[in-house]
Formats: structure tokens, sequence, C-alpha cells
């Protein structure tokens, strides 16, 4: 039997399988039951500031709906200051005492003062690390890609030195250069990246003429953008990769690791076919490994990587045209069929 423990971020783990953030470790039964079918750890759902910011809104509202009404009523309401991340710092420390597999929060802030006042209250819980959403949408047409990097490193570099676990960054897909973008938090102390997380969308009801906020799981096919970027950025940086984004089966968690990453994360799938797809998956990667004779993960991880493949232009090529033109036999005999 192959031995699938890996190491990520410094964190051990029994296998390479971890359970993104999500709602599906919302409650403690619902984890536990993630946990039982296989998974070597859970990454619980962000941490949003923006959410934090909505509810204070529509709190402070309430009370003041009725406050000048009376006099008498002038400050009989408790104030907001104490309205935060506490429901959630609550539930975070309940399930990782809960859990015998690492857990890693999540955080998605906005100002530079949240990102650091977040992690160290996550901290406090217990938890074995931390996820850090990076993202921007680019509304503003005066700020350049540089502006918007440098704040991430700048915040990554304030977190490392407010906290003592290790931190991660998940991160879209929407930069000029994603591989330069990766180094440089690379060498701003990141552990891990996450690559990448499928930012929302938004959608608009033709019918109806409104828009609305579509909840799409990731496809299969989608893994392929991570895996070009996993091989790129494999034998380049410090830090772990961990490939996110269409991880349906075990032999997607395969392309990735021979591609260079040293774990997966996987939810759209574990929705659509429940926890226990995660033991399909376990044994998928070991039927594999012993049909391959690879004992352990680090035997074929980054195998297929950029560094270690023949074709040096497996990752860069972006054109059909290329792949057209070396296998244009094979495809007239298929053509013709």
């Amino acid at each position: 039997m192959a031995v699938l423990k890996t190491k990520y971020m410094g964190i051990e783990l029994k296998n390479p399988i971890i359970i993104g953030a999500s709602n599906l470790s919302d409650n403690i039964e619902d984890a536990v039951k993630i946990e039982d079918a296989g998974a070597a750890a859970i990454v619980y759902k962000s941490l949003f500031e923006e959410q934090i910011e909505l509810e204070k809104l529509q709190i402070s509202e309430q009370i003041e709906e009725y406050s000048e009404r009376h006099a008498e009523m002038i400050n009989i309401f408790p104030g907001i200051k104490n309205i935060g991340p506490q429901e959630h710092l609550f539930k975070l420390k309940k399930l990782r005492q809960a859990l015998k597999i690492p857990l890693i929060a999540s955080i998605n802030a906005v100002s530079k003062g949240n990102w650091i006042d977040f992690a160290k209250k996550i901290e406090g819980t217990g938890v074995d690390g931390i996820e850090l959403n990076f993202y921007s949408v680019p509304s503003d047409i005066n700020k350049t890609g540089t502006d918007i990097e440098k704040v991430h490193v700048d915040i990554l570099k304030s977190i490392k030195k407010s906290i003592s676990i290790p931190c991660s960054v998940k991160l879209s897909f929407f930069y000029s250069n994603a591989l330069n973008v990766i180094c440089s938090l690379d060498k701003a102390g990141a552990d891990g990246f996450v690559l990448f997380n499928k930012l929302f969308q938004p959608e608009i009801d033709v019918e109806n003429v409104k828009y609305e906020y579509p909840h799409t799981h990731t496809c299969e096919h989608e893994s392929k953008l991570p895996m070009r970027w996993t091989g790129l950025a494999f034998g380049n940086i410090d830090a772990d990769i961990c490939s996110s984004t269409g991880i349906y089966t075990g032999k997607d968690v395969i392309k990735m690791i021979l591609s260079g990453a040293t774990c997966t994360q996987s939810v759209s799938a574990i929705y659509r076919y429940g926890a226990n797809h995660i033991t399909s998956m376990l044994n998928e990667i070991n039927s594999w490994m012993d049909k391959n004779g690879f004992k352990e993960i680090s035997d074929f991880k980054g195998k297929l990587s950029k560094k270690n493949v023949k074709d040096p232009y497996f990752y860069e090529r972006a054109q059909y045209i290329d792949i057209l033109l070396k296998n244009e036999t094979i495809i007239k005999k298929d053509f013709m069929r």
C-alpha cells in the first residue's frame, strides 16, 4: 500500500486532499463526516470583512430607527462597537477542538488593519494555519497592476510579523504575470500558495431584466488552469503549492502532484457527490501509485513540471496552432474516420 503522507506549510498531512473553504464545514457534524471520509485537512469558511461591515450597518440602522422619537429613548440601545468576528471565532475554536486533522482558517479582508487584526484573533483559536484570500477587481482605471501587487506584498509581510502560525496565499489568476506575483509573495514570506480562487462572476437575468448572484460550482476541465501554473511555479519558489479549482477525481490530484503540487483542495466535487467521494479519490490515488511503483508522494511530485519535462514549451503554449501543426497527421486521421 502506497504512503500518501505529505507536508504543506510545515503541517503534516496524511494525504494530499484538503477540503477548501466553504459551508461544507459550517457545522461540526458535517466536518467530522468529512474527516471520517479521509480528508487530510479542512479550510474553514472565510471570515469576510465586508460581511461584518454590512451587518454593523444593518444593526446600526435598526438601533437608530426609534432613537430620537422620544427623549427618553435616546441611548437605551447597546452600541455596535462590540459587533465583529466573535461568532466566527467562536465556531472556529469549537471546530478546532472537535477535529483531529489540521484546521486552516481563511480571511477575506479589505483594510490592512483588519487583515492584521483578524489574523491575530484567528491565531488565538488554535488553528494550524491561515489562508489569505488576495484578489482585486480593478474597477479604478488609474490603478496599475503594480499598485495592487504592492498592497498584497505589504499586507503579507505585516501579517507574518504579527503571528507565528503559517500563512498561505490564495490567488486569482487575474494578473498580467501571475508567476511574478507568486515569486514576489514567496519572497515576502508566504508559506504556501493556493492556485486558484474561482471568483464570483455577475450574471444578468434577461427575462426579468435584473442582475442576480449565481452560485456556480467548478467543472472538471477547469483543473487545466491551476495545473499549468503549478507546473510553471514548481522549482522557482520555496513555498508549497496547493492546486485548486476543478479537482474532482483522484486522477486530478495525481496530475497536480505530477506538475508540482504538494496537495490539492476540493469543494465542488464534495458538494456534488458527498463526503464519501473523498474515500473514492484516495482509493484511486493508491491504486495508481501501486500500479506505477510509486511508494510515496515525493516519488512523483514535480515529475512533469516545467523544470523536469523534455518539452520546454509544454506549459508555455497558449495558441492551438502550435499543437495543430505538431499533430497534423493524427488530426487528419481522426477527421477522416
